[in-house]
């Protein structure tokens, strides 16, 4: 082997060094928990970072009883993974894709129109990193359209959306937005779910109106240079064209109801 590939680890080799088996790995992985690199034969290659990811996920696992699905979601909160091409990560960066390629643009081109780095947009749109609901925003701007196509809410228009049917968006790490309701033309009301320290990354703004009530946790909005500190129980409301950004100061995981009016975010 070469001096790159001898960094890399096999299955086996991770296997014992994390104390579970290569049968658990390969599952996780298929939940997007990890992406091991792959040889021209397809044998996984794993790194230094994905052991020590995955002894976070067997901590989880073991000690805090958590089941595979809750493993990721928790350390996709947590910033420390990205998305897999099974969830809405891999639809957004798909769409992203599809639609430079339509317009037959570069990633420099739109790397540069956006104010991004072209590795970052490269990242994007294979769904290794998630964008920032600031960066989407731009994004969506850019080619003309709005947020609510990327979270690929197709099928019936149902009245009654079940927990485990909402459309799910994760806007960059921390970040998790739930779609409540989809196909009408006024209303686009949104369950964000925000670890904390986690936020909008920078200021944007947009046409319409917006509501806000928090649940739980707190939030902090800037709103130009007048800054709101939310907490569980109080409502927002303000115009959407106002550049605004927020966060959660807080040290537990907040929720926001949000609603914006109409479907343009």
């Amino acid at each position: 082997m070469n001096s790159t590939s001898d960094a890399y680890l096999k299955i086996g080799d991770v296997a014992r060094q994390v104390g579970v088996s290569a049968s658990l790995i390969r599952s996780w992985e298929s939940l997007g928990l990890t992406r091991p690199h792959r040889t021209e034969s397809k044998y996984r290659l794993y790194t230094a970072d994905d052991v020590k990811l995955l002894k976070r996920a067997r901590f989880l696992r073991k000690v805090r009883g958590l089941n595979a699905a809750a493993i990721v979601d928790l350390l996709r909160r947590e910033g420390r993974v990205g998305l897999g091409t099974d969830g809405s990560g891999g639809a957004v960066g798909s769409h992203l894709r599809k639609l430079r390629s339509r317009r037959k643009l570069s990633l420099a081109q739109v790397a540069r129109a956006v104010g991004v780095s072209v590795g970052f947009l490269s990242a994007l749109e294979r769904s290794r990193m998630s964008g920032s609901v600031g960066t989407l925003r731009k994004l969506a701007r850019f080619y003309k359209t709005n947020i609510l196509d990327f979270f690929d809410a197709t099928g019936t228009n149902s009245r009654r959306v079940r927990p485990e049917q909402r459309k799910v968006l994760e806007a960059g790490p921390g970040v998790r937005m739930e779609l409540l309701a989809w196909g009408n033309t006024v209303m686009e009301p949104h369950l964000f779910r925000i670890a904390p320290k986690a936020g909008s990354g920078e200021r944007y703004a947009h046409a319409g109106e917006e509501f806000l009530y928090v649940l739980r946790g707190e939030l902090a909005i800037t709103l130009h240079k007048e800054q709101y500190r939310l907490r569980a129980g109080d409502s927002f409301y303000f115009e959407s064209a106002t550049p605004h950004l927020w966060r959660n100061p807080g040290r537990t995981e907040t929720w926001v109801l949000w609603v914006n009016t109409p479907p343009t975010f």
